[in-house]
């Protein structure tokens, strides 16, 4: 009811002509890989190259729904490493859970700084759906990244659950352990945030009426974007994501 997985991968990056790597880590303790994903570097002469984007997808589908929105990440120009969490795609098949998905991201992040070198500094957590509201929580265990991105995190995801009739007939609150609790994460957040949220087909005040859940708790630096519908949907949060990376502090040590 929460998640909602599919194995076939229809499409990767070559199908928008990007160059990519396959990628596979957090092996077990046979040696097998757990994970599976993409990585995809930035151009050599990419504004934003000194950046790595790790790009948590949502809960439907696979890391093959997700490839125009990596296509308008790398257009950014930043490096992209993007997996499939276990459960999804070519990844390790394992129930999907919300702590499943944390030790996949924390895995991820290990992998980057680890195997890859990659400064801590210099990652941003990019999330969407229900992958936003998983990076808002890891952003928060992690105040050495550069910064998070949250695109329409889910406003109490596990209602999906809660509210579904056939949780009348289970204990579901005692059985369910998911939470994904953003109000929680925002307490504690430290590093700054993009929340890249579509506009409801209201006018823009009641859009913006009302924060996300967990953004008014945020004490760092925060930018919250309502995004219209476009002929080009994806430009105006690419103008915003850049906008942001701007706007990054400068670490000391940083280019």
């Amino acid at each position: 009811m929460l998640y909602h997985p599919t194995s076939a991968v229809s499409r990767t990056p070559t199908s928008v002509g990007l160059a990519f790597d396959p990628v596979a880590f957090a092996t077990n303790e046979a040696g097998v890989p757990r994970l599976k994903g993409w990585w995809i570097p930035a151009a050599t002469d990419a504004r934003y190259g000194r950046f790595t984007v790790l790009y948590l997808h949502s809960q439907t589908g696979n890391l093959g729904d997700a490839v125009d929105d990596l296509a308008t990440l790398h257009k950014i120009g930043v490096n992209i490493l993007a997996f499939d969490y276990r459960g999804y795609g070519q990844s390790q098949f394992v129930h999907p859970s919300e702590a499943s998905w944390h030790e996949d991201a924390e895995w991820a992040l290990h992998y980057l700084t680890a195997t890859r070198h990659v400064p801590a500094d210099t990652i941003i957590l990019n999330g969407k759906a229900l992958g936003a509201n998983l990076a808002i929580e890891v952003a928060a265990a992690h105040p050495d990244l550069a910064g998070v991105v949250l695109e329409s995190p889910l406003e109490s995801p596990v209602n999906a659950v809660f509210n579904d009739p056939r949780a009348r007939l289970v204990p579901a609150h005692l059985l369910v352990r998911d939470r994904f609790n953003a109000d929680q994460a925002g307490n504690i957040l430290l590093i700054p945030s993009l929340w890249l949220m579509a506009e409801p087909g209201s006018s823009k005040a009641t859009s913006q009426s009302r924060h996300p859940a967990g953004y008014d708790r945020i004490t760092a630096q925060k930018m919250i974007v309502w995004l219209k519908p476009s002929p080009s949907p994806n430009q105006p949060s690419a103008d915003a994501y850049t906008r942001w990376l701007d706007d990054l502090p400068s670490r000391p040590g940083a280019p």
